[in-house]
């Protein structure tokens, strides 16, 4: 029995590939999406992938998320570092929920140093590149009951 997970992306992710590759890779989007859900199949879940440069549309799929019991990896993007709106919604969690980051924050400008999700997340993944999301599924794996 396949168990579903949100793998949400907040701004500027869907451009990845062409986003400062030095800093992101230059793997697609469409590529972190397969990548994500071939993985998840493998793990036993339905990965659904996700990304927006809204902030409310984050906070909505987060409150789906609460109110489905939904484990989530969220790669919030610069919102990281001030939506409190996020921070409130991702509080609600009712599954577990893994902030993941590309790059490593604490190695680039001080702005990027603070995350007002990390204090609500499960846990945090930084500076994997793409590893960060392999390494967040495997986590949810090791963290939730089978089936």
């Amino acid at each position: 029995m396949s168990r579903k997970v949100l793998v949400l992306n907040g701004p500027n992710l869907g451009r990845l590939g062409s986003r400062e590759p030095d800093v992101y890779g230059a793997t697609s989007y469409a590529g972190l999406v397969e990548s994500c859900q071939s993985l998840g199949r493998q793990l036993g879940f339905e990965v659904e992938v996700r990304e927006t440069n809204d902030e409310g549309q984050l906070v909505r799929w987060l409150h789906e998320a609460a109110d489905g019991k939904i484990p989530v990896v969220i790669n919030p993007g610069a919102f990281t570092h001030y939506s409190y709106a996020m921070r409130d919604a991702a509080a609600q969690r009712t599954a577990p929920l893994i902030e993941v980051h590309i790059s490593n924050p604490y190695a680039r400008e001080e702005f990027r140093h603070t995350s007002v999700i990390a204090s609500v997340a499960t846990g945090t993944v930084a500076g994997f590149g793409l590893g960060s999301y392999r390494l967040a599924l495997h986590a949810l794996a090791e963290e939730l009951p089978a089936g």
